[in-house]
C-alpha cells in the first residue's frame, strides 16, 4: 500500500491542524493505521493508532484529550485531528500502516510509511 500524507503547516499554540493520509490500493481496511512523529534530535514516536474497523483507538499520553484519529475506509483515509497544539508537538508527522496493531509495532518494524509532513507550533 502507498500512503500520501498532507495537511501540515504552522500554527500558534492553542490552535488546531488536521493531517490526512490517503492510501492507494483496495486493501486499506486490512491494515491497522497510525500516526508517528519525529522531533529534531529525537526518535520517532507513536502518537495514535486505530484498528481496521475504526472501533478502537490508541493515544500516547502526551496527546490524549487533544488529538483524535478518525479513519474512513470508504475513502481509504486516516486523519489526525490535532487540537490545543503545544510547541512540543512540533515535529514531522508520518502516517503508518501495518498488519499488526500499531501500538505493538516499533517504528523500525512498521510495514508502510507515508512521507512526512511538518507541523510547527509557535508559542
Amino acid at each position: 500500500v502507498q500512503l500520501q500524507a498532507s495537511g501540515g503547516g504552522s500554527v500558534q499554540a492553542g490552535g488546531s491542524l488536521r493531517l490526512s493520509c490517503t492510501a492507494s490500493g483496495h486493501t486499506f481496511n486490512m491494515y491497522f493505521m497510525g500516526w508517528f512523529r519525529q522531533a529534531p534530535g529525537k526518535e520517532r514516536e507513536l502518537v495514535a493508532g486505530i484498528t481496521r474497523s475504526g472501533g478502537s483507538t490508541y493515544y500516547a499520553d502526551s496527546v490524549k484529550g487533544r488529538f483524535t484519529i478518525p479513519r474512513d475506509n470508504a475513502r481509504n483515509t486516516v486523519s489526525l485531528q490535532m487540537n490545543s497544539l503545544k510547541p512540543e508537538d512540533t515535529a514531522v508527522y508520518y502516517c503508518a500502516a501495518d498488519d499488526l496493531p500499531i501500538p505493538k509495532v516499533t517504528a523500525d518494524r512498521v510495514d508502510y510509511w507515508g512521507q512526512g509532513t511538518l507541523v510547527t507550533v509557535s508559542s
